[in-house]
This record gives C-alpha cells, structure tokens and sequence, in this order.
C-alpha cells in the first residue's frame, strides 16, 4: 500500500472519515466525518478561528449556503464558473479534460480548450478506462441549481463559495466597524461544487468545507501595521519566475516583499499568518510551500495570488489554500449588478483645496428656447468636460437627440472648494481554506510507521491543538479495584473540558497502540502502585516514555503537557523502559 492507501484505510477503521451513502453504494465526492474524524475536523476549525477572529479581530458571519440568482451574475459564477469537460466516445466515460494532461502540462488549467484538445492529441492521449478516443472540449457549470419556493419561478444555487455571503453583507459589515477601514469578516461553512469526475478521494469533494476572511483595506494603503511580526519569518517560494528555472527558495517574508516578489505587506502578512496557521495545525515545514500564479492563471480579478501547497504522497503538490489580492473586483461588481453604493468614505488627515469649474447654465433663457427639456439639457452641460463648452456651438445629447446650444447662453466661475475626504471602493485580501485538503494533509503528514519490538507501530503525530483524543485513561487490567479509580480519574479530566478516552478492553501494549494510531498525546495508566503508593503513570505517544507521579497531581500536569508549558522529561520521574 502507499501512504494514501494506508492513511485512507487507518481513516475508515477507526473512524476518522467514511465514505458517504456507503449503505446504497456511495457516491464519488461525498464523504462523512466519523467520531474522531469530525472532533480533528473542529480543532482544526477553532485554531482558525484563533487566528482570524481572536488574534486578528475580524467578526465572524453564517450565511445560507443557497444564494439568489442575481448574487451569481454578479460574481461571475453564472457565465464563467465552469471546468473543461470531455467524454469517452467507446465508453461515454466523462473526464475533466485539463486532469488528463497534468503529467505533460505543469498548468495545464491555464489553457483554452482548444489547445487542451491539442496536446491530448498530440500526445496520444485516450480514454484512462478502455483506452478509446475523447471528444473535443466543452464548458460544464459546476454549481448545483434549485429553486427557492413552489413553481420554481425563482432559481438558486447552492454556494460555490463562503465569499459572496460577505461581499453582499458589505454595508452592514461597514457599519458594524463604525465606518473605517481596514476590517475583516469571516465565514466557515459548507461550499458545493458539481465537480465533474471526483477521483481523488477526499482532495477534491462535491461538498466541502471552506475557511475565508475577506479583509477589506485602503487601496492607496497597502503597507500592514503589523508587518514587523512576521516579516524574519522564513519560508518556500515557488515565484512565478521560480517556476521558470523550476526551483523555489527559503526567503524572509519582508526580503519578499523588497525585492517585489510578493505584491505589498498586507498580502504578504497574511501569507505569513496562513503558514504559521498550518504549521500549529501539523503539515510538515519540509513539504509546504507557497505557489505564486503565474500571468496565464491569474483569475481575472486578482492582482496578485499565492497557493499554499502541500506535498502528498500519491498526489504531488496540491493547493490547500489561496490567500490573493481581490482588488476591487467584487464590490464593484456588485455595485453594478444591485445599484447599491458600496463605497466607504475616507476623510483627509488635513483637507485639501481644489480649484473647480463651475458651469451655469442660463435658466431664463434656456427655458423658453427647450421648455420641458431645459433642466436635461442644463444638467448635461453641467456634465461637459471644459473642452466641449469651448465650442461654438456646443452639442449636448438629452433624450436621445442631439442639441445645439449658443455659448453665450453658458457662464463660468471657478470656485476654490475644501475637500476633507473622499469615496473609495475597497480592495480585497482573501485567505481561503480548504478546511477538508488540510485536515487529509494534516493526517498524511502526520502519519508515521516504525517497528517496536516486532511488530509495526502506526502512529499519527498530531499536534495537541486539534487532536480528537486529548488523553487516554487505562486501567492496568479490567479489574473492579483498578477500574474505580481509573474512572474517576476519567471524569475528573472531563470536568475540565477535556477530551478523553476510557479503555478497559485487551492488554495495555494494546491499547497503548490504538491510541497512538489515532494520535493521543498522552496515557494515564492506574495500575496497583496507584492504590499501593497513589501514584499513576503517564505515557508519551511519540516516545513511548513513561513517567510516574502523584495521582492528586494528574489534571494538573497533564494540562500542563498538552498547552506545551512542560517538557514530558520535567513532568515526573521517569520510569525504566
């Protein structure tokens, strides 16, 4: 087995993730998250939240996950949200074309279709089932359409995406901040997309869990106030013109930014942030990197775009998470699309003064020449640029017809006006997680296989902020004088809010080995020095050390041990191994 393979089969056993509908045989791009599966799932989630609710300050929004029609005109979805299709002409198998080609074409998303056509025939490339000819490239829309009420007159679409829920909620989230920029929202929730041939297990999923914050900043000020704190960290870039020579490069996050290779410091802080987030999670600093788009796969809206990239065994380097400069992008297209104002006023640290042409136009002359039309045709005057009001005569176009003013029915003052502000429609910085892709490359990348005495000793290394299982408690053997205290001890840990696990059933090397296949930190074991002495054990996943201490002192170091205020080494006295 490769490690997918064996990762996916520890995942299934002990109930971590299930494929879902499994009773009515499955469906490709469903899965389910079992008892330990969907605990790993939250942890992950509350250390996001640690870092962009409590750390950053941004609020947190749920929106439905079925949005009107008029939402997905606006943002795109509805005429170019759709993937590169092609179908099996033996078998009528159907592809995502642009997958087929991935081993001849690094970006192989990055072409039309008809040059995906190209290299698949050029390359002889046939159908992955029977081997028969593929048909030319057509566009397949990848979201899920409903209607909302009876007589479905009114159609909706489940959410391809958490962002548009708090582009839309922009004016209240403008209020909310009391009208000042920078402000951040963020949203963790469901995301559908219909995706055409789901074949990678849980990387790519037809329902999935996304993680964004959508901060929205000063286009004319793009530095961050708290750059300094990130700015020595190191990390991998794969740069766009890294990629060229196809190597990447260990660089300080502020080195970046200098030499241009990161647009400016805010998207660059918040590259840093979604590097530091993904290492407390547990992917491994050894294979994470972040990817920069290159020109030809930039989105269209997007000044700037980094990809946080994790290394899988069986799938290469696959993208995690997105963090890219929206620009404006989405405000104005929603400004378009409902008419709202969706700017936000910035006033001057000290008003400015400005000079300003003031056309007037002659009311009592023009009424009588235009009469009802006198006010359009004064309004669209005032609207003339200096150059146009030179000319003898001057054209306006009111109501669809063109008309033809005398000069001197015109006059003109200049007025010396204070500005102390002015209208601006935000840019965009947006972090975006696959919170499902992250939670399988924590569990590869924490998963590790040695041999202990014999036998084979699985053991996933996750890290103490998200793991499902926070502390085993063992009685030695099923015994009713060891089982007592062993309870207890497990309710007194609970009573902390501590996730914890009771196991009374086989041998204790056993039971050591369950849990270390599912990543528990740590194991209290009540054996009969603890009614002889009042002393436990407790033992460390990663090195099978043990160490004994005071049974009255359990709660208390282990809460030390799992918030890393204290080595294992310095907890207790170590016992012989």
């Amino acid at each position: 087995m490769d490690m997918y393979e064996k990762v996916i089969e520890l995942a299934r056993r002990r109930g971590f993730i299930w494929p879902a509908f499994e009773l009515y045989g499955g469906a490709a791009g469903f899965y389910d998250y079992g008892p330990l599966g969907a605990p790993l799932k939250r942890g992950i989630e509350d250390l996001w939240r640690g870092f962009f609710v409590i750390r950053e300050g941004f609020s947190e929004i749920e929106c439905p996950t079925i949005g009107v029609e008029e939402i997905f005109k606006a943002s795109g979805h509805l005429s170019g949200f759709s993937d590169p299709l092609t179908e099996c002409k033996e078998c009528g198998e159907i592809y995502r074309a642009d997958h087929l080609i991935k081993h001849i074409v690094e970006v192989p998303d990055a072409l039309a279709n008809d040059e995906i056509y190209r290299v698949i025939k050029e390359n002889d490339v046939f159908c992955p089932e029977c081997g028969g000819d593929l048909s030319e490239i057509y566009e397949f829309n990848l979201m899920f359409k409903t209607f909302i009420g009876p007589g479905g007159k009114q159609p909706g679409y489940l959410r391809p995406e958490t962002a548009q829920g708090m582009f839309v909620n922009f004016p209240r989230l403008l209020r909310h901040y009391r009208d000042r920029l920078p402000f951040g929202a963020v949203q963790i929730g469901k995301s559908y997309r219909n995706e055409i041939s789901p074949r990678q297990g849980v990387i790519r999923l037809r329902e999935f869990t996304q993680a964004e914050a959508e901060i929205f900043i000063n286009p004319k000020d793009k530095g961050h106030p708290r750059f300094g704190e990130v700015a020595d960290l190191v990390m991998t870039l794969y740069s766009k013109e890294g990629q060229e020579r196809g190597e990447t490069v260990e660089m300080t996050v502020g080195d970046a930014v200098a030499r241009g290779i990161i647009a400016h410091e805010t998207l660059a802080y918040y590259v840093a942030r979604t590097y530091q987030f993904l290492i407390e999670a547990g992917l491994s600093r050894e294979r994470l990197r972040f990817r920069q788009h290159k020109d030809d796969e930039m989105a269209h809206y997007a000044a700037d775009c980094w990809d946080a990239e994790a290394l899988l065994d069986r799938f290469g380097w696959i993208e995690i998470v997105g963090v890219a400069d929206r620009t404006n992008y989405d405000l104005r297209s929603h400004m378009a699309q409902s008419g709202a104002n969706l700017t936000v006023y910035l006033p001057f640290d000290e008003p400015i003064k400005e000079e300003r042409l003031i056309v007037k136009p002659e009311m009592k002359k023009l009424g009588p020449l235009f009469r009802n039309k006198a006010k359009a045709v004064a309004d669209a005057l005032s609207a003339l640029p200096v150059e146009e009001l030179k000319r003898d005569p001057i054209v306006v176009i009111v109501e669809g017809e063109k008309e033809e003013i005398d000069p001197a029915l015109v006059s003109f003052e200049v007025v010396e006006e204070e500005i102390r502000g002015e209208e601006v429609v935000p840019h965009i910085i947006e972090p975006s997680f696959g919170i499902d892709r992250v939670l399988y490359s924590v569990l590869e990348h924490s998963y590790r296989e040695e041999m202990v005495e014999g036998e084979t000793r699985a053991v996933l290394a996750l890290q103490n902020r998200v793991v499902p299982i926070q502390v085993a408690v063992l009685p030695l053997m099923d015994r009713d004088e060891l089982v007592g205290p062993a309870e207890e001890i497990a309710r007194e840990l609970r009573s902390l809010d501590m996730k914890v696990e009771y196991d009374s059933s086989g041998s204790i090397g056993r039971r050591y080995r369950r849990n270390d296949e599912v990543g528990t930190p740590y194991s209290v074991t009540v054996d009969y020095e603890t009614l002889e002495e009042g002393t436990v054990t407790i033992r460390d996943r990663d090195s099978m050390s043990q160490i004994r201490i005071p049974r009255s002192e359990v709660s208390e170091r282990v809460q030390a041990l799992l918030a890393g205020e204290m080595a294992f080494s310095e907890a207790g006295s170590p016992l012989a191994s």
